[in-house]
């Protein structure tokens, strides 16, 4: 049985603790509660309402959370149930297939839902061909995902669902998930997806996130342009993305390092499917392997540095910019002059501003001029929601080192 819609509690907050939730964001952390009416279980379905008991919004309950309500409708009269969650989905899926126009083909891929920009929050979708990869980063959506499985199975028309777990989500939902199928036929070990006529490998099992970063998909795009007849690195390469994009644009050289080997057998995997010849990987720790190319007086015309997540709290912050100060650093020095130095941050505590000052402060350091040529965030199909800019998280900067 999938958990009731029906109004369990109340959630009450302290004097002058609405005016953010009238105002549409969807987190209610604890420190803003007064008191809590009723006894909701978590997961359960609670209105909150100021301190002198207007009604302010609909949400789930977890206890276990900083979070202890996910706001999703300031609608008095909708109820959280299955029919609300399938209008929900269906207008992001409008977004992607009506606005966006993603679905051109049977092995397009693309984020169909994210979660609180698509007023979802604690849901994240994501297509590939025939199946579709799922994470649920909200205990009250965890509750619902036999629900939700069924529905976008529907909506999508998709073989089945396959459940990917976020690390670290657990302890911060009070979650025992693992990866596995949720429903419908399980993928194949191997599925082949096009994005702008190229092909890439997915594996929904062993893949990371939800097998493919497909939030770069514009910026491999636009950081192509500049590689044709240049030497272009490809660091943390992961599938190969930047780097097959730059080959397919006619890059003399190409060169992906990554730390992982089932990432760089997936990147000679991709390359061979597109047919292109011209690019070389190295497994190594990606750090190391750059203080040996600058070490070695190894030289490229384009570098492209996309790490993965340095920090998930203000507590590790300050390292997380040590970490991109120093690859900023060793780009610089592989880079000849008027090179193009592409430096990613999918750290969302560090903003676009932190990020080009960071990159400025290191380019006087090594006495290079650096100039900002492009300013760039994630596909759009992975849109902000006005109301929870905190969703804020992918940082692509391109410029060109004299």
């Amino acid at each position: 049985m999938p958990p009731s819609s029906a109004v369990v509690g109340q959630i009450f907050l302290k004097p002058k603790r609405a005016q953010p939730f009238f105002g549409r964001h969807p987190w209610v952390f604890a420190g803003a509660i007064d008191r809590v009416e009723g006894d909701p279980a978590d997961g359960g379905v609670v209105e909150l309402r100021s301190h002198v008991g207007t009604f302010v919004a609909r949400g789930l309950f977890n206890s276990r959370s900083k979070i202890r309500v996910r706001l999703y409708s300031w609608d008095e009269s909708e109820a959280l149930d299955e029919a609300f969650f399938r209008q929900r989905l269906q207008r992001a899926i409008d977004l992607r297939h009506t606005v966006l126009r993603l679905n051109t083909s049977p092995d397009s891929a693309y984020r169909v839902a994210f979660s609180e920009a698509d007023f979802l929050s604690g849901l994240v979708i994501d297509r590939y061909g025939e199946w579709a990869a799922v994470q649920f980063n909200a205990f009250g959506m965890a509750e619902r995902q036999e629900m939700l499985g069924k529905l976008i199975r529907e909506t999508l028309g998709v073989r089945g669902v396959y459940r990917k777990v976020e690390k670290g989500v657990g302890k911060l939902e009070g979650l025992t998930l693992v990866d596995g199928l949720l429903c419908g036929e399980a993928p194949p070990s191997e599925m082949v997806v096009s994005e702008n006529g190229l092909k890439f490998a997915v594996n929904l099992v062993e893949g990371q996130k939800t097998g493919y970063y497909l939030d770069q998909r514009d910026n491999r795009a636009a950081v192509a342009k500049f590689c044709a007849g240049k030497r272009v690195l490809d660091a943390f390469s992961y599938s190969g993305g930047f780097g097959v994009y730059a080959a397919n644009a006619g890059a003399s050289e190409v060169l992906c390092v990554d730390s992982s080997e089932g990432a760089v057998m997936l990147a000679m995997r991709n390359a061979e499917l597109n047919g292109l010849g011209q690019l070389t990987f190295a497994k190594n720790d990606v750090f190391n392997e750059l203080d040996s190319l600058v070490a070695a007086g190894r030289n490229f015309d384009v570098v492209v540095l996309d790490p993965p997540k340095f920090a998930r709290d203000q507590h590790s912050l300050p390292q997380a910019l040590r970490g991109y100060r120093r690859l900023v650093q060793q780009g610089l020095k592989l880079l000849d002059r008027d090179g193009v130095l592409v430096m990613c941050c999918c750290t969302g505590l560090v903003t676009m501003e932190m990020l080009e000052e960071l990159i400025a402060q290191t380019a006087v350091g090594e006495k290079r001029d650096f100039q900002f040529l492009d300013r760039r965030g994630p596909a759009a199909d992975h849109p902000v929601s006005a109301t929870c800019r905190e969703g804020t998280y992918l940082k692509c900067v391109v410029g060109r080192v004299v």
